[in-house]
């Protein structure tokens, strides 16, 4: 039986994609994470089925990498692929040699042991398109690299790195850049699950610079369904996959749907502040090659999406309103 060793296990993108394939593949699962382990509130795959095959380690990449490097090797997995990073944006202007070590110089020390591994199939990493910045018109995979933040810059060193152990090594590297995941069991502070907390509170939803920025909402399970494809798709070593929807929608848009579904009103639940340094005004990405290489498209529309957000809130809401609905930076 196969290994798929999984770092970020615990962050959204991970969780939900460790619960798919357990779902959908036979593949024994090695979740890597610095936290412990959430509840399975937070967590999808804790009551999965297929949970025995399964095993947690609580490693940090930036301080345990001896250890971690001493896991793989006697696992030895036939793939892996990485969601550890430190990602919000706004923060990143506070502390961004933070940003820099994670994302940057602790992706060099482990791409520079995986590529001597040759147990290793495939390395699987997630992006992201911030690395591209405010663009016209619609950005396809070679669109030149114009970070406009310290979080998206520290991502692009990152993936810079790798692609040098493409071009010198032929590291089996595949690269993720999906829009914006949302979902069940998503951060509290984010967008979505904020908003329908907010309304459920009776608070008023802040909307940075009145919500006209243009983002690509796409549901956390067709894009765990997109990194599967490209985890085991034979293909180009330093092939780009992105993982969109094909339009985009003001981030005012999707609250105002959220206060339809809610049944309140978007002009008394919501309030406009100052917008955010750095924000990129708009960003739809191409995803014609994951399309036409993997033969993947997304399924889940918003009205959906939405829907099941707002189940997963109500049904968990004696939980849920116990917890912070701010970001918490750990270093």
């Amino acid at each position: 039986m196969k290994k798929v060793a999984v770092i970020g296990s615990n962050s959204f993108s991970g969780s939900d994609f460790i619960d798919y394939i357990l779902k959908v593949r036979d593949y024994n699962v090695l979740g890597i994470s610095r936290s412990p382990e959430k509840s399975e509130v937070f967590l999808p795959y804790k009551k999965n089925p297929n949970l025995n095959r399964f095993k947690y380690y609580q490693m940090d990449l930036n301080r345990d990498m001896k250890g971690l490097k001493e896991l793989l090797l006697a696992e030895k997995p036939n793939y892996i692929i990485n969601f550890a990073a430190q990602s919000e944006v706004a923060p990143s202007w506070e502390h961004p040699e933070q940003w820099f070590q994670t994302n940057a110089v602790a992706i060099a020390a482990l791409g520079d042991f995986l590529r001597q591994q040759g147990w290793l199939e495939r390395y699987v990493h997630i992006s992201s398109p911030e690395v591209y910045g405010t663009c016209e018109g619609i950005v396809k995979e070679d669109a030149p690299l114009n970070p406009s933040t310290p979080y998206a810059a520290s991502k692009a060193a990152g993936d810079l790195m790798l692609f040098t152990l493409v071009k010198q090594y032929n590291f089996p590297l595949v690269m993720i850049r999906s829009t914006n995941v949302y979902g069940a069991y998503q951060q509290l502070f984010k967008i979505i699950p904020r908003s329908v907390i907010y309304l459920k509170m009776g608070k008023k939803i802040q909307l940075h610079g009145g919500g006209h920025a243009v983002k690509s909402y796409i549901h956390i399970r067709d894009v765990s369904k997109g990194e599967l494809m490209a985890m085991e798709q034979n293909h180009h070593y330093g092939e780009i996959y992105h993982l969109s929807p094909n339009k985009g929608v003001a981030v005012r848009d999707v609250v105002s749907k959220i206060c339809a579904l809610l049944s309140k009103s978007f002009e008394d639940s919501t309030i406009t502040v100052a917008e955010r340094p750095g924000q990129d005004k708009a960003y739809v990405i191409d995803s014609a090659c994951a399309e036409d290489t993997l033969g993947w498209v997304p399924n889940i529309d918003m009205d959906t999406g939405l829907i099941r957000v707002i189940n997963w809130i109500e049904k968990n809401w004696n939980a849920i309103k116990k917890e912070s609905l701010e970001y918490m930076h750990k270093p």
